[in-house]
């Protein structure tokens, strides 16, 4: 069974625990020890750890190998500034390009979210927020547009914590304007909104403390649920 399992699955699983902190900065990954994991083959671990290179959640050390990136302080502030800079972008793309399908999933969202921020609780929120988000994105009508604002997301989960909005119930008015500007075909209102929407996030956003280099435990039993074929 082992060999049914694709290398996009191992990707995803990997990432997680890269994102999560499971495998924190420094940490060495060994191939093996990751086979065994998540239960599968060398082969689809391979290819995962070149795909996660490519996109800058790991790096190769010389006589370590492969090993979970360390983000610096700079490049960690630089991702905030690309957020700013590709999400109202996002934004735009989505009033032109959007569907159906996709406005009626946003406005459930943004329906959620709303009764969420009167009597929800902070997990909830986040969650939303990030389907939210994923959702517009998958909007733009754009693989690679996509793609950079997916991966952006993640990069800003894996190097800052944010703290619990004290406004909630704003922030998810300010969703419910962009998904109006955004259904009304209104390009560049969906496009200041949600510029306005990212710069007041920022104060929520704290920088994650660089863990010590070291995987807590690679052999400890994990939900290999999450890696399928």
């Amino acid at each position: 069974m082992r060999g049914h399992i694709s290398a996009h699955a191992v990707c995803t699983a990997i990432r997680d625990d890269i994102v999560s902190g499971a495998l924190a900065p420094g940490s060495r990954l060994v191939e093996e020890i990751l086979a065994a994991r998540y239960g599968v083959s060398r082969v689809p671990v391979r290819e995962a750890l070149r795909t996660l290179q490519s996109e800058g959640f790991v790096t190769t050390r010389h006589h370590a190998g492969a090993c979970v990136a360390e983000p610096t302080e700079q490049e960690a502030a630089d991702l905030l500034d690309i957020r700013a800079l590709l999400e109202p972008l996002g934004a735009a793309r989505a009033a032109a390009r959007r569907s159906p399908a996709h406005l009626k999933v946003l406005r459930g969202l943004v329906r959620l979210g709303r009764e969420r921020a009167r009597h929800g609780n902070p997990a909830d929120l986040r969650q939303l927020d990030g389907w939210f988000h994923e959702t517009l994105a998958q909007a733009v009508g754009s693989p690679s547009l996509t793609a950079l604002l997916t991966q952006l997301r993640r990069k800003v989960e894996w190097m800052y914590t944010v703290e619990p909005p004290s406004r909630a119930g704003e922030s998810w008015d300010e969703h419910g304007a962009v998904l109006d500007a955004v259904a009304r075909g209104d390009a560049e209102r969906a496009r200041a909104l949600m510029a306005a929407h990212v710069e007041r996030s920022l104060p929520v956003h704290r920088l994650r403390r660089p863990a010590a280099p070291g995987v807590r435990d690679p052999k400890r039993p994990v939900n290999t649920a999450r890696v399928r074929p």
